[in-house]
C-alpha cells in the first residue's frame, strides 16, 4: 500500500484522471455528432486523448506526474487547442467550442496540484487569456465567459485544497504508524529484557541461592557443570546473542528442566505419557516453568524429593498438562503473596504462550503446581 503520502498522491491521479476522463467524454460525444463536417476536430481530439494517456499513464506508472507533461498537456490541450479550433477549425458558436474549453478544467487541476506555485500560477493565468480570447472570438456572452474561467479557476483551487489536505492526512498516518512502531520495538525490547530477568531468576540467581546457602557442595561436579552452563548464558546475554525460543521438544524442554535442578541435589521422580506435539515456545514456556516451580520445591518445600507428572489433556483438544508436586508442609493462600518466581517465571510466562497456570496448596499438605496448554 506503501505510505500515506504515497497513498494520497495515488488517489490524487486517479481523481484527477476521473476528472479529464469525463471531459473526454463530452469531446467524443460533441466530434461524434459532427461525423461530416470539420476534420480538424479528429485531430485535435486525438491530441488531447494522446496527452492524456501520456499525463496519466506515466504519472500511474511513476507514482506522481511529470512535470514535462503538465506543461505540455496545459499548453497544448488547455491553451493551443481552443484557439487552433477556433481560428483554423471552423467552429464558431459557443456550444461547438465548448468541449475544447471543457478540457481547459481539468488542465488547471492537475496544474495546481503537480506544479510548483509559481508555475501553477502561470498555467492558470494562460488558460484564463487564452479561454476568454476564445470565448470573444465565438461570440460567448459575458455569463457564459464568466462562468468559464470561475471554472477554471475553482477546479484549480479545490484540487489544490484536497491535494493540501490529504499530504497533511497523510504525513499523520505517516506519523503514527513511525510512533506505533517504535512502541512495538520498546514492548519488544521489554520482553526480551523481561524474559532475560525471568531466566536469571530461574538459573543463575537459584544457583547462587543455593552455594550462598551451603546446601551443596560448591566443588561437585555437577554443579560445577551448572555453574559453567550458566556461566555462558550470562556470556551470551550480555553480547545479546542468546536464543530466547528453543526449538526443542516438550519431552526434551522438560528433561533439561528436571537435570538442571537435580545438579543441585533435587531429587525428581518423573513420569512422562502420551506427550503431545506442541509448538516450540510452549515447550521453551513449559520446560521454564517447571524449572522454575522445582527451584521453589528445593528452596521453600523444605524436602529433597519432587514429583513431575506430564501428559496428553485428557479434555480431548490435543493439549498439554504438566503437573509437579512436593509432599513439603505447604501454605495458606490467603496469607500469601506470590512472588517473582510464581509471579512472573511461572503463570505470566504461561499467560504469554495462552495457557494458565494454578497452584493448589494448604497448610500441611505439600503444594501442587499445575501448568496447562492451551488454557
Amino acid at each position: 500500500m506503501g505510505s500515506g503520502l504515497q497513498r494520497a498522491q495515488s488517489f490524487m491521479i486517479v481523481a484527477t484522471l476521473l476528472y479529464r476522463a469525463s471531459h473526454l467524454t463530452v469531446g467524443a460525444l460533441a466530434v461524434a455528432q459532427r461525423r461530416s463536417e470539420l476534420p480538424l476536430q479528429y485531430a485535435g481530439f486525438a491530441a488531447a486523448l494522446g496527452l492524456s494517456a501520456l499525463t496519466y499513464g506515466t504519472a500511474l506508472r511513476r507514482g506522481w506526474f511529470d512535470r514535462r507533461h503538465i506543461w505540455a498537456d496545459a499548453l497544448i490541450v488547455g491553451c493551443l487547442l481552443p484557439l487552433v479550433l477556433c481560428t483554423w477549425g471552423g467552429l464558431r458558436e459557443p456550444p461547438a467550442i465548448a468541449w475544447a474549453m471543457l478540457l481547459g478544467g481539468s488542465a488547471s487541476a492537475v496544474a495546481a496540484i503537480s506544479l510548483e506555485r509559481l508555475h501553477a500560477l502561470v498555467v492558470i493565468a494562460l488558460l484564463v487569456v487564452t479561454h476568454f480570447i476564445g470565448y470573444q472570438a465565438v461570440g460567448a456572452s459575458p455569463a457564459v465567459i464568466l462562468g468559464h474561467l470561475n471554472s477554471i479557476v475553482s477546479s484549480a483551487v479545490m484540487t489544490w485544497l484536497f491535494r493540501w489536505y490529504l499530504l497533511r492526512q497523510g504525513r499523520l498516518l505517516d506519523e503514527a504508524n513511525a510512533r506505533a512502531v517504535a512502541a512495538e520495538a520498546h514492548k519488544a525490547r521489554y520482553a526480551e529484557r523481561l524474559e532475560h530477568h525471568r531466566a536469571l531468576h530461574d538459573t543463575v540467581l537459584a544457583t547462587l541461592t543455593t552455594l550462598a546457602s551451603g546446601s551443596v557442595d560448591a566443588n561437585a561436579p555437577e554443579v560445577r557443570r551448572r555453574c559453567a552452563r550458566e556461566a555462558a548464558y550470562l556470556r551470551r546475554l550480555i553480547q545479546q546473542t542468546a536464543d530466547e525460543v528453543h526449538h526443542r521438544e516438550i519431552g526434551t524442554a522438560l528433561e533439561e528442566a528436571v537435570g538442571s535442578v537435580e545438579s543441585l541435589q533435587l531429587r525428581v521422580t518423573a513420569q512422562y505419557h502420551d506427550l503431545p506435539q506442541v509448538p516450540p515456545e510452549v515447550a521453551a514456556a513449559l520446560g521454564d516453568a517447571v524449572r522454575e516451580a522445582l527451584n521453589n520445591v528445593r528452596r521453600h518445600a523444605g524436602t529433597g524429593h519432587a514429583y513431575l507428572t506430564a501428559t496428553r489433556d485428557p479434555d480431548g483438544r490435543g493439549g498439554a498438562l504438566v503437573t509437579v508436586v512436593d509432599r513439603g508442609p505447604g501454605f495458606d493462600p490467603e496469607q500469601y503473596r506470590p512472588g517473582l518466581g510464581l509471579r512472573r517465571s511461572i503463570h505470566d510466562r504461561m499467560v504469554e504462550v495462552g495457557g494458565r497456570a494454578t497452584v493448589d496448596t494448604a497448610p500441611g499438605e505439600g503444594v501442587r503446581v499445575e501448568l496447562r496448554w492451551p488454557g
